[in-house]
């Protein structure tokens, strides 16, 4: 396996170019399989997930051409449909169940694997299956594969109240409502930015959708959605990391295609951190107040909350600060794996079930550490950013999940990183 060896101390100086959003892309890339015209998205992230959705929707009937390097995928689903998403491709990633939806819009019937990804806590698919089934389906759990099937061939529009804000869940409702009969209200549906570019996206498509950014989106179902070319958002996950990335050990960075709108919540926790992000033409550019940033506590919670995605980077920033913090995290369980490797590296951190307390301190040192997760593995190599001596990070293999190129983009910065091939 790939490692990531980074040797600390440098300051950064220049620009990252922020790639689209991978889990915006997740989520447009099976809206193919609603149509039987082409789907392009452009500013698509070159990413491992990218090609799991890929050969997942291949292996539904879908022709995919990837194009420009990866970042324009055309693609169309016109011929004969499987239906059934296999366990082998559908276990490397959790957003694979995101066909669902789709599927049993377009044929009336699906078959689906419960879904894989990064370990961090349950993450059932109860809150999708009682949608789908407000909606006419009737669905069961058998042999680890949930068995779909629409009355009458034919989704209803239906009330769906979600318990809580399912970001999945609110997609693929939303995609499966766009051909149902009738008028699908989704209450206490989630609000992230990828929400709304997938609205953005359906209705380009030929989709009849409202109140995608609030809490309650309205879908009115049509006969057929058609043909449309649809830019994928600015990865905000990717944005918040790279804007890290100079508060560690110095410097200002701008972050290209950054935008204030996508992370007002974690700018405000920078700010009190001690950090300057001010709107460029260009994009947001980043430079840390003082010699260390100061303590913030953090709570995770649903856009336009502070992102869970970005709990571990800030964990690791805050290893470093002047004072205490605490971090809730509120969304997943089972998401501070990467505080006994930062604690490796000299990092005071105290955790308590979903609590975790960071008393920062002066430095850290280099050492061999495990990325345990996507979040987890690049929050590591931020912390190797300001380590003294040289970080060792392993298994980064989750690293390519989520971020393109990433020793390419820091290093072209100023910072001391390389990418050892595994045996």
């Amino acid at each position: 396996m790939d490692s990531i060896v980074v040797k600390g101390g440098s300051e950064l100086r220049g620009q990252i170019h922020i790639a689209g959003a991978k889990n915006a892309a997740l989520t447009l890339m099976p809206a193919t399989l609603l149509s039987e015209e082409p789907l392009t998205l452009t500013n698509a992230p070159r990413l491992s997930d990218i090609a799991t959705m890929t050969q997942l929707l291949q292996s539904l009937g879908a022709e995919i051409t990837s194009m420009q390097d990866g970042k324009v995928q055309v693609m169309s689903t016109h011929g004969e449909i499987n239906t059934t998403a296999d366990y082998e491709i559908v276990r490397k990633m959790r957003a694979s169940n995101l066909v669902l939806g789709p599927l049993l819009a377009r044929e009336g019937h699906a078959i689906v694997s419960l879904p894989g990804g990064c370990a961090i806590g349950a993450r059932p698919m109860d809150i999708h299956t009682d949608g789908l089934e407000k909606m006419g389906a009737s669905i069961e759990l058998k042999d680890g594969y949930l068995h779909a099937k629409a009355a009458g061939g034919k989704l209803k529009g239906a009330v769906i109240d979600f318990p809580f804000a399912s970001v999945g869940a609110t997609e693929n409702i939303m995609m499966a409502a766009t051909l149902a009969k009738g008028t699908t209200v989704i209450n206490n549906a989630a609000r992230e930015p990828e929400i709304v570019d997938l609205a953005t996206c359906l209705r380009s498509m030929g989709a009849q959708i409202e109140g995608d950014g609030t809490s309650t989106i309205t879908v009115q179902g049509v006969d057929r959605l058609g043909a449309a070319t649809h830019p994928v958002v600015t990865d905000r996950i990717e944005l918040g990391t790279y804007m890290l990335a100079p508060v560690f050990c110095g410097g200002e960075v701008e972050c290209l295609g950054g935008r204030m709108d996508l992370v007002s919540s974690f700018v405000e926790k920078l700010d009190a951190a001690g950090v300057d992000v001010t709107e460029t033409k260009a994009g947001l550019k980043v430079k840390r107040r003082g010699d260390r940033p100061k303590a913030v506590d953090v709570t995770t919670e649903p856009f336009p909350g502070f992102p869970t995605d970005l709990q571990a980077q800030m964990m690791a920033m805050l290893c470093l600060a002047e004072g205490t913090s605490v971090l809730e995290e509120k969304i997943f369980e089972n998401r501070f794996m990467h505080a006994p490797e930062l604690v490796r590296m000299g990092a005071d951190i105290d955790v308590q079930g979903g609590t975790a307390t960071v008393t920062g301190v002066a430095g850290l040192k280099g050492a061999p550490v495990m990325a345990t997760d996507l979040r987890a593995s690049v929050s590591l190599i931020l912390a190797g950013l300001a380590a003294e001596g040289e970080t060792v990070v392993n298994r980064v293999y989750h690293l390519d999940r989520g971020y393109e190129h990433v020793e390419e983009k820091l290093g072209a910065v100023g910072a001391k990183i390389e990418r050892v091939q595994g045996s």
